[in-house]
């Protein structure tokens, strides 16, 4: 960070003419820190919410310890995805207090009990085969500051599973469904509900569900209204889009 646009970015702060919104919207695009093989974001929790997220899948162990001691330098709160468990044991090496959720491949670092919005996002698996991409979307969601509740192994198969807690179903405020296989489970959930619903599609399934794309494209022909889809697997995309809705419902 350039220490002189510090100083006349606070001087102007301190004269009147440059109020405190204004000065968050300059320190919003502030340069990044590069590190050769990594060019960490450091502002992206003032234009987002929450710290750039580190994918570790691709990434060196070693190169995912330094990116997360760089973010810890600056924030609290930190989300890795895609871990394995020996990128997990080079990270808390460095890092004592940070934690490996297992199923869902992610570990988070949590410094400071961030704001927890009230409105809750219920996480809701067709299988429990779908549950290490559902576990993803639970653990993004609560480490980003939300009330997270759990529903799973309630799909089309045996439906009365799903209606059973159908009370759970009308106490959420945003509704994430991970279904395989045929994926229509998202439908039947986004015709009983009238809150946001984001469907994600999972590769669980035999051989003609091609990797998740047959639940994919159940779910994007969906006549279901109020049914957003995310990419395959990518519990992680429909735990943000969930927390952005929370935020903008809460108005923080």
């Amino acid at each position: 960070m350039d220490k002189e646009f510090l100083e006349d970015l606070l001087n102007k702060v301190k004269q009147g003419t440059l109020d405190i919104a204004e000065a968050m919207d300059c320190l919003k695009s502030l340069p990044f820190e590069d590190l050769g093989f990594a060019k960490i974001d450091h502002h992206r929790s003032l234009r987002t919410g929450f710290p750039e997220v580190v994918f570790c899948q691709g990434k060196q162990p070693y190169q995912v310890v330094e990116i997360i001691e760089k973010l810890l330098a600056k924030n609290n709160n930190i989300l890795a995805t895609r871990a394995g468990a020996d990128t997990f044991e080079a990270v808390s090496m460095k890092c004592p207090d940070a934690k490996y959720h297992e199923l869902a491949r992610c570990i988070t670092v949590e410094r400071k009990s961030g704001h927890k919005f009230k409105s809750p996002v219920l996480v809701v698996s067709a299988g429990t085969a779908d549950l290490p991409v559902a576990e993803e979307a639970a653990v993004t969601a609560e480490i980003m500051g939300n009330t997270v509740k759990r529903l799973y192994d309630v799909g089309v198969a045996g439906i009365h599973r799903l209606f059973y807690h159908k009370s759970l179903l009308n106490e959420a405020a945003v509704i994430i469904v991970v279904a395989g296989m045929e994926g229509a489970l998202a439908s039947v959930i986004g015709g009983l509900v009238d809150v946001p619903v984001v469907a994600v599609p999972t590769s669980v399934g035999y051989g003609t569900g091609t990797g998740g794309f047959a639940a994919l494209l159940a779910m994007l022909n969906s006549c279901a209204s109020g049914l957003a889809v995310v990419n395959i697997d990518n519990g992680f995309g429909a735990a943000a889009m969930a927390s952005s809705i929370i935020r903008l419902k809460e108005g923080t």
